[in-house]
């Protein structure tokens, strides 16, 4: 294999995000997050102190959500709430843009509304990556294109402290022409566009749609060093699949990554 086992399970944030999500659940996805050895659990502020009791003496990080998944709170709002969610132990904060805001050209309330959250973070001891929802921005806004749009609100966000830019929640879901909603999430597009339009210094994750461990290694391969997933222990278990049969001399067959196909 190309990557060790530890490099790839390294790059994901084990999404415990879901609405439905049951206490129990959130136990099992914490134990798994353990046994994997990922980077964090993703999980919702309410559950911060018993993730952090959970994963105590492991390596896996507690990342928070933040105006999730909509970006709609009030700045300060996202600021108190990135306040709590340090003090109950976060130490990675994941927020949401106003989409709104973006799309209206409202590039100050953007930035202030990024840079609140970000300044609140790093007094803190955490790290944010910034979310832009990309489904939303998919038919441009305020006079630009989506690919302009994408660049100056990554540019935005690199301004205002973001230590990743990251593609999609995995639940912005856009009505199609048939009535139903879906989305794409990361696409390889989007993740060499993002890539390319911030500096070194500012991290990329791509999340929503990487469903299997191609998909996985595309994203690293396309800059990404963090991935949200819920398929994490597939992913995995593909990996040692596939390390067993090259070890046994078995050919192992190499699908065509799958971004952006639906599904945190």
């Amino acid at each position: 294999m190309k990557y060790t086992f530890q490099e790839l399970a390294g790059m994901i944030d084990h999404s415990l995000l879901h609405p439905t999500l049951t206490d129990r659940e959130f136990e099992e996805g914490c134990r798994v997050a353990v046994q994997y050895g990922v980077a964090s659990v993703c999980i919702k502020p309410y559950s911060i102190k018993r993730a952090a009791e959970l994963l105590k003496g492991s390596r896996v990080l507690v990342c928070a959500v933040i105006g999730f998944p909509h970006g709609n709170s009030a700045t300060e709002s996202k600021r108190y709430e990135t306040e709590l969610a340090c003090k109950d132990g976060a130490v990675e904060i994941d927020m949401v843009i106003n989409v709104g805001k973006a799309l209206s050209g409202d590039w100050s309330y953007v930035e202030n509304d990024v840079k609140a959250v970000c300044d609140e973070a790093h007094r803190r001891n955490a790290k944010v990556k910034v979310i832009l929802e990309t489904d939303y921005l998919s038919a441009g806004g305020a006079g630009l294109s989506a690919d302009d749009l994408k660049r100056k609100l990554c540019q935005i966000c690199e301004r205002a402290g973001a230590d990743w830019v990251k593609t999609s929640t995995g639940y912005g879901f856009v009505k199609q022409p048939d009535g139903s909603y879906n989305y794409k999430g990361a696409t390889e597009h989007d993740i060499i566009l993002m890539r390319a339009a911030v500096s070194p210094r500012v991290q990329l994750k791509a999340a929503g749609g990487v469903r299997d461990l191609d998909g996985l290694i595309r994203t690293r391969e396309l800059g990404c060093s963090r991935c949200g997933a819920s398929a994490t222990v597939a992913v995995l278990e593909e990996y040692r699949r596939r390390a067993a049969a090259e070890q046994g001399g078995q050919a192992v067959q190499i699908k065509s990554p799958t971004l952006g196909q639906g599904g945190y």
